[in-house]
């Protein structure tokens, strides 16, 4: 006799966004644990982080400073916690100004296309030929230090990458159904690319957004490492361990710390970006 092979239970198809959700909630954790301790800087900090204290000049870790003290003698646990304010300014204005550059230049081009996609793209190709860091020193040189010109210098040279992903989006978009019914039903082309394009577009630009903060943490870390960032005495990470560079061998702490710090915040945010990734199911 022949066995009969029951058929394998059907199970209900797992839920669209399962997946993704520990490495979101770890990033989130993150980011949340640097923001509480950047807006409470006031309370957490043990000392000003500006006060030289001349006796204590590279003092180790210890009980009266948890991480040390620099060349000058001021607190390194302290300009960490402040030091956050800084860095997390930065990954977030340093993203909204090229975002919001990119997004507008890719909807026009990828919508309109024709001559208009040419010349946009054009200047896309033109700003891409040039390697990125350089052209951001380059800019930040003309303009002067500072992190307002770093951030001016982002929204003039990193929006072509936004550009590139929204016009990609856009030509796949703008040729769906819905688009074409909006527009045999007589809907104005911005109602069309707010309501209809936009929408549709924002997952990949969303995603792309929090693994480049990273790129532009890292890259103001290396211009206030340069000088030509943060301004000392702030108490930005990049500009910390530059301080610390002359007395690594003797004084690590002042490096170590900055940098624990700028990893972890980096890591937040790609674990942000790699959870939504997983969990929208669209590729970063």
């Amino acid at each position: 006799m022949t066995d009969v092979v029951s058929p394998a239970p059907v199970h209900p198809a797992a839920p669209r966004f399962r997946h993704g959700t520990i490495e979101a909630a770890l990033g989130a954790a993150l980011l949340l644990a640097w923001l509480i301790a950047a807006f409470g800087a006031g309370v957490f900090a043990p000392y000003d982080p500006n006060a030289l204290d001349l006796v204590a000049m590279l003092t180790p870790p210890d009980a009266a400073h948890w991480f040390g003290t620099d060349h000058l003698g001021r607190d390194v646990l302290s300009r960490v916690i402040y030091g956050a304010r800084i860095d997390i300014w930065m990954g977030f204005a340093g993203v909204i100004a090229p975002l919001a550059v990119g997004v507008t230049v890719g909807l026009i081009a990828g919508y309109f296309g024709g001559l208009t996609d040419t010349i946009l793209m054009r200047i896309v190709d033109i700003t891409v030929a040039f390697p990125f860091f350089i052209l951001v020193i380059a800019i930040v040189g003309v303009l002067g230090p500072g992190l307002v010109n770093y951030i001016i210098a982002l929204a003039l040279v990193a929006w072509v990458a936004y550009a590139r992903l929204v016009r990609a989006e856009v030509l796949v978009v703008k040729r769906l159904e819905y688009v074409q019914a909006a527009r045999a039903l007589g809907f104005s082309d911005p109602v069309i690319i707010l309501r209809h394009v936009l929408p549709n577009v924002l997952g990949s630009i969303t995603i792309y957004a929090w693994t480049d903060a990273v790129m532009v943490i890292l890259a103001g870390a290396s211009l206030g490492f340069l000088g030509l960032g943060a301004q000392p005495p702030t108490a930005e990470w990049g500009v910390m361990i530059a301080d610390g560079q002359p007395y690594v061998l003797q004084a690590w702490w002042i490096c170590l710390f900055p940098g624990i710090a700028m990893v972890t915040l980096s890591l937040g945010f790609i674990l942000v970006s790699d959870g939504l990734s997983r969990r929208l199911r669209v590729s970063a």
